[in-house]
C-alpha cells in the first residue's frame, strides 16, 4: 500500500545559485550543469539576422568572429572561421589586424585566445555565463592542494602535469609553472610521450576519460597504471602507496555531454542500424571508447565523414549541434549520420551563446562600447603561454 503524506508549503527564497540556474543571474567563471532540454528554442527572429549582418559589416576588418563546432547554426552562420578551441585560438593569433576577437565558445576558450593574441587585441565572450562544467571541476586551489599531497607522498618531483586544453587559464599556468604541457584531444598521445620523457608519472587534468583512454588505448598501459584523484576527498581518496605505484594520476573531471554516452547506447544503435560505424570523442568513458569502431577529436570526426563512402552509416558520440550539422551536410552524399544516444543532449553552456547575445555584442562594439572582455592577468598569462609553447613544440 502506498502512503501519501502532505506537508505545509515552505516559504523558500531563491538562492543566488538557483537564480543562476534559472538564467536570471550571470557568473563569469562558472557554469555547473548540463541539461538536456530535448530541443533548442525556435530560431531567432529575422530582424536579429539583419541586425547581426549590419553590425558586422559596420565593424569590417576590426572584428573577427570565431565559432566553435558545438555552437548553434544561427551563430555559426556569422563565424569567420570554425573549429575546435585550440584551432580557433591560433586563428585569432594569426589575425593581428583584428581589434576585436569575438569568441563564440566558452570561457576557457576565450582565455586561451587572449593568451595567444597580442596586447592590442581584445577578446570578447558574448555571454559571460558561458562556462565549461569540465573546466570548473579543477580549481587552482584544488590543484595546489593536490600538488601538496603528491609532495607529501614523495612523488611530486617525478610527476609532470599535462593539462587538457579544456581547462582554465589558472590551471594552464600551474602546468607551465611545474614543467608541464597542454594537450588537445588530437595530440594527447604526443604530450604524454613527452611528459614521460621528463618524469616517471603524469598528473592529467581535468578530464579523466581523455587521460585514461590515451594511456590505455594509445600507449599500451593498463587500467591498473591509472589512479583517480578526487579533489573532494582527503588526499584525493588515495594512499601514498597508490600514488607511488601509479603512472597516470587522473583528475576526477569529465565532460557532462560526452559522459552521457554508454555501452548501452552503442549496443542499441548497432541493433537499430545494421552495419553502422560508431565514431566517438575520446572524452567518452573508457568502456564506450573500447566498444566504438573509431575514436577521435572533433576535427578527426569531420575528416572521417568527409572521407567516408556514399551509403555508409555513422553513429556519432559528440555534441548534438555538430552531429546535426554533419548529418545535414553529408545527407546529399548518401551518408547516414545519427546521434549515438537516444537522449537529445546539447551542451547548455555552449548554447548560451545565441544570436541575441551575438547581436548585442556586435552592435555594442560597432558603437564603440567594449563589452564582456576576457583578459588574463600577466603573470597567469606568462606561465600559461609557457605550457602552450611546450605543446606547440611537440613533434
Amino acid at each position: 500500500m502506498r502512503v501519501v503524506t502532505t506537508a505545509q508549503p515552505l516559504d523558500v527564497q531563491p538562492t543566488p545559485l538557483a537564480l543562476l540556474l534559472l538564467g536570471r543571474e550571470a557568473d563569469p567563471k562558472s557554469e555547473r550543469g548540463v541539461e538536456c532540454p530535448g530541443d533548442l528554442p525556435s530560431p531567432s527572429d529575422p530582424d536579429l539576422v539583419a541586425r547581426a549582418r549590419a553590425a558586422k559589416e559596420k565593424l569590417g576588418d576590426k572584428v573577427f568572429i570565431l565559432g566553435h563546432h558545438y555552437q548553434r547554426d544561427e551563430v555559426i552562420e556569422f563565424a569567420d572561421v570554425t573549429g575546435d578551441s585550440f584551432k580557433l585560438a591560433k586563428d585569432a593569433a594569426a589575425k593581428p589586424e583584428a581589434e576585436y576577437i569575438v569568441f563564440c565558445g566558452v570561457h576557457f576558450m576565450a582565455e586561451s585566445a587572449d593568451i595567444l593574441t597580442s596586447d592590442d587585441q581584445k577578446v570578447v565572450l558574448p555571454d559571460l555565463a558561458a562556462g565549461c562544467s569540465m573546466a570548473d571541476m579543477a580549481t587552482a586551489e584544488q590543484v595546489a592542494e593536490c600538488w601538496d599531497v603528491l609532495t607529501e607522498a614523495g612523488v611530486a618531483g617525478a610527476t609532470v602535469p599535462v593539462s587538457y586544453m579544456n581547462s582554465s587559464a589558472d590551471i594552464k599556468a600551474f602546468t607551465g609553472k611545474h614543467g608541464g604541457t597542454i594537450c588537445t584531444s588530437s595530440n594527447a598521445k604526443k604530450a604524454l610521450e613527452w611528459a614521460f620523457e621528463q618524469g616517471e608519472k603524469v598528473l592529467f587534468l581535468p578530464d579523466q576519460h581523455l587521460g585514461r583512454n590515451t594511456a590505455v588505448r594509445d600507449m599500451g598501459m593498463s587500467l591498473d597504471d591509472c589512479v583517480l584523484y578526487n579533489p573532494h576527498k582527503p588526499n584525493g581518496g588515495l594512499t601514498a602507496q597508490q600514488l607511488r605505484d601509479a603512472k597516470m594520476i587522473l583528475w576526477r573531471g569529465h565532460c557532462s555531454v560526452h559522459g552521457r554516452f554508454s555501452v548501452d547506447s552503442v549496443n542499441d544503435v548497432r541493433e537499430r542500424i545494421p552495419g553502422v560505424n560508431v565514431l566517438v570523442h575520446p572524452e567518452c568513458k573508457h568502456e564506450v571508447v573500447a566498444a566504438a569502431d573509431y575514436v577521435g577529436s572533433t576535427e578527426y570526426i569531420i575528416k572521417m565523414l568527409e572521407a567516408a563512402p556514399a551509403g555508409s552509416k555513422w553513429a556519432i558520440g559528440t555534441e548534438l549541434n555538430l552531429v546535426r550539422r554533419l548529418a545535414n551536410r553529408f545527407a546529399p552524399e548518401g551518408k547516414e549520420v545519427v546521434f549515438l544516444d537516444k537522449t537529445v543532449c546539447f551542451c547548455s553552456t555552449m548554447n548560451r551563446i545565441d544570436l541575441p547575445h551575438l547581436v548585442w555584442t556586435l552592435e555594442s562594439l560597432a558603437e564603440g562600447n567594449l563589452v564582456n572582455r576576457i583578459e588574463v592577468d600577466k603573470e597567469t598569462e606568462s606561465f600559461a603561454k609557457l605550457a602552450l609553447e611546450r605543446m606547440l613544440a611537440l613533434p
